[in-house]
Formats: structure tokens, C-alpha cells, sequence
């Protein structure tokens, strides 16, 4: 072990590094962008390893995840996304990627969670690369009966799944959810996490993955090319669209009359704004009906991520895994899921994940 010091103890340089296998590089591959664009724009490169910050710790990445959220990023769309913060000429975090499984090869100076050498698994800032940077509240510990390749496409898909039916749907044993958009990264996780909290689930998605869905816990499935969504012919307590292009007023039809709909995301916004504007006409319309019409953007915290990795533990939730790469795979991966070829998630495995 070495150790880098600084007289400011507090200094973003004060590290301790160490690696149970042998020191830590000095270089590493990562799939890099350098520009927006679709999946012509990422390629396979060598950059130096990234150093931790005084909270943060560097993870020797096993295994990661592909998502929508990877999508936008790349493509920076809609634009509101360069405007937030992520680059408004190129992406600031060239690297792509955040979920996260691995192990603990770098500490910050003010880092109490962590050892060096600890399986960790949660969010990382590019974790498409051999080694990624994470803050430390937004990892936990992997449990020991969770494989890597699991953990490393649960958090931010699972985590995003279990707001929406916990924190904003408020979902209670017993009640009938609808899952719009159920074969995707989310949606997967949202119908086996609502099953496992007592909830009768119909899942909506396209007919070549409804034999998945039901897989996953699904009740009922339904074909959205052949089923319009208010002709399903029930109604429902808690309706998750994820993603979805549904207009509010075929919503509303099928839900109760006090019933909750939670927006996750949206793709049919244009370029500007993406789904923001149903989004903020459902928040708007709900001042003025019973039926609570919702929206929200996800919380990267451990405290859900911890719920998630018990769920994991106890077997109530396992990932489907739709496809699987490695590093050097990740475009040809990501224009996949783009073109709609992924049930589930995409698994990115680096370096020996089990």
C-alpha cells in the first residue's frame, strides 16, 4: 500500500490506494464518447484510472449495466439533459455507464464504509471501464449469495422501479397495479418488486416478451400492439408507465377513481424537453381530479439501494438478463436496446464477474 498525502487533509489528492490482488494501474479500457451522437460515436479506448475523492472510492468494475438513462447520455436528448449539467457541447463524463458491481481497490481520505478489497455493488460515475469512481452513498456492500453479474444491472433499474411503487405509488398488499412498458430494464424489476409486496400485476409489452413478463410474476399480459390501453377491461389501483406514449385521458380510464399514476421517464416528447410535458400535465391535471397523477425522477441513495440488494439476497427479485457484452460490445449493445431487441437488461461483464 501507498499512501498520497497532502497537508490538507480534506484535499480531493489525499488517497489510499491498494488492490487485494496486486497496485492499481495507472491505465484502464473504458468505452468512451467524445461527442453525442448514436452508437457510432463510442469506442473502445485506454485512459488513466481515476482517482477517488475525499467521500468516494474507486472499484474495480466486474460488472455493469445498460439502461435507457445510457441512451440519452449518448445521444444527449432530449436536450434539457445538456442544459442540467451533463455538457452542453460534449459530455463532461465521457465514459458511459453507472451501475456498478465490484470490489474496492481505492479509498478516499474520509471514507468510513469502505476497505479496500470489500464487494461493493450501487451507482458509479463510467463505470463502462475497467475501474470507476462512486461516492460512497450510493454503494453497499454486495451480499455474498448475490453474483456479480446480478448486482451489476440491478440499481438503477431496480431502484427506480421501487420509488415508483413504494415512495410515490404507495403501494399496499392486495392492490392491482399495471405495469405499461413491464419487458424493459424497469419494468422487469417493477412487476417481480410489486409481486413481492403482495400486488396482483397485469403487465403490458409486445407479444414476443409476454411469456417473459408472466415469468417475472405477471398476472395477467397484455399486447399493446393488439390492446389499446383503455379497452384492457379492468381497472387498477396503481398504474407504472415507463417510458410510455400513452395519452392521460386512455390513463385514466383505467384507473380507479382514486387511484395513482406514476410517469417513469417518457420518449415521446421531442427533441427539447422529452417526455417533460405529459409529465408536467399529469402533475397539474391531478390539482383537480381524486386520482393522484404523478411523476418523478429517481433518488440515488442507499438507502433504497440497500432495499434492493435484501430483495436480491432473499430471491423475491433477480434480474433478467436479455443480453449480455463486454466492454468492446458496449456500442453494437447500446443500438440494441435502441431498436427495441432487449427484453430486460443488458449485462456488460468486466473482468472476471461471477
Amino acid at each position: 500500500m501507498h499512501t498520497e498525502t497532502n497537508s490538507n487533509t480534506d484535499s480531493n489528492t489525499v488517497t489510499e490506494r491498494e488492490a487485494a490482488t496486486g497496485p492499481v494501474p495507472t491505465s484502464m479500457a473504458a468505452a468512451v464518447q467524445h461527442s453525442y451522437g448514436g452508437s457510432e460515436v463510442v469506442d473502445l479506448e485506454r485512459i488513466a484510472v481515476p482517482e477517488p475523492g475525499p467521500r468516494q472510492v474507486v472499484v474495480q468494475v466486474e460488472a455493469s449495466g445498460i439502461d435507457r438513462g445510457v441512451v440519452h447520455l449518448m445521444t444527449g436528448l432530449p436536450l434539457i439533459i445538456r442544459v442540467i449539467g451533463f455538457g452542453l457541447f460534449r459530455p463532461k463524463q465521457p465514459v458511459l455507464g453507472a451501475d456498478v458491481a465490484g470490489r474496492v481497490v481505492a479509498i478516499g481520505s474520509r471514507v468510513g464504509r469502505f476497505r479496500v478489497g470489500d464487494e461493493v455493488m450501487g451507482v458509479a460515475s463510467g463505470a463502462f471501464a475497467e475501474y470507476a469512481v462512486a461516492d460512497v452513498d450510493k454503494l453497499v456492500m454486495r451480499p455474498d449469495n448475490v453474483p456479480a453479474e446480478h448486482a451489476g444491472v440491478s440499481t438503477i433499474s431496480g431502484i427506480t422501479a421501487l420509488q415508483a411503487l413504494t415512495t410515490v405509488g404507495r403501494l399496499s398488499p392486495g392492490q392491482r397495479v399495471l405495469v405499461i412498458g413491464a419487458s424493459g430494464g424497469v419494468g422487469s424489476f417493477a412487476v417481480q418488486i410489486a409481486t413481492a409486496l403482495g400486488a396482483q400485476v397485469t403487465g403490458v409489452a409486445g407479444a414476443a416478451s409476454l411469456d417473459a413478463v408472466r415469468a417475472l410474476g405477471a398476472v395477467h399480459v397484455v399486447d399493446y400492439r393488439e390492446t389499446p390501453i383503455d379497452e384492457i377491461g379492468s381497472t387498477f389501483d396503481l398504474v407504472i408507465d415507463i417510458g410510455g406514449r400513452n395519452p392521460l385521458r386512455r390513463i385514466r380510464r383505467v384507473l380507479n377513481e382514486t387511484g395513482t399514476f406514476v410517469i417513469v421517464g417518457g420518449e415521446d416528447g421531442g427533441r427539447i424537453t422529452g417526455g417533460i410535458g405529459r409529465n408536467l400535465r399529469a402533475v397539474v391535471l391531478s390539482l383537480f381530479v381524486r386520482q393522484r397523477l404523478t411523476a418523478f425522477i429517481s433518488k440515488e441513495s442507499v438507502e433504497y439501494i440497500e432495499q434492493l440488494a435484501a430483495m436480491l439476497a432473499d430471491g423475491s427479485v433477480t434480474p433478467h438478463v436479455g443480453a449480455r457484452t463486454d466492454l468492446a460490445g458496449v456500442a453494437d449493445a447500446i443500438a440494441r436496446l435502441e431498436n427495441g431487441g432487449v427484453i430486460g437488461k443488458t449485462l456488460v461483464t468486466i473482468g472476471g464477474a461471477s
